[in-house]
């Protein structure tokens, strides 16, 4: 069975949030094993520069890479990624998923991730070139998932 891993920096702290996490999890469960990985977000103050801005990202980066595992196929989400309609999304996760048991979704912090992290991930997707408030876009993330995985499977799932 497929191992799907999502490393995000930040928690989730809304309780609705949690609720629809929990349930596209559940949803998850019959496709893939899923594992979530919260790390803690790095303080950003009120004034900041490019200089504290890629410390920041450095920090978060960091504690990213240290949960990434060398053997999965690694997809960054970022605003300059490809997009996908959500069909090709579903053929990409299958066409991955023939050669890796293993994926790793990453979604960065408010500010973004590193160039380094960026070139050492296999792919980048962006779902639009709007920003998201980075909790609300794991509900994202983790619907297009189960979507992916409803049309891969030639299973109705509402448009």
């Amino acid at each position: 069975m497929l191992t799907i891993d999502i490393i995000c920096i930040g928690k989730i702290k809304e309780r609705y949030l949690q609720e629809a996490i929990s349930e596209y999890c559940k949803r998850l469960s019959r496709y893939c094993k899923l594992n979530i990985t919260e790390l803690a977000d790095e303080k950003i103050p009120d004034k900041i520069n490019d200089n504290l801005s890629n410390q920041i990202k450095e920090k978060e980066g960091s504690k990213i890479l240290s949960h990434m595992r060398k053997d999965s196929f690694i997809i960054a989400l970022d605003l300059k990624g490809t997009q996908f309609s959500s069909e090709d999304f579903s053929k990409k996760i299958d066409e991955i998923s023939m050669e890796n048991s293993h994926i790793t979704f990453i979604i960065g912090g408010s500010l973004g991730l590193t160039s380094n992290l960026l070139s050492s991930c296999n792919l980048k997707v962006s779902f639009s070139k709007m920003t998201f408030p980075h909790q609300l876009f794991r509900v994202f993330l983790l619907e297009q998932i189960f979507r992916a995985f409803k049309i891969s499977n030639g299973e109705t799932y509402h448009k």
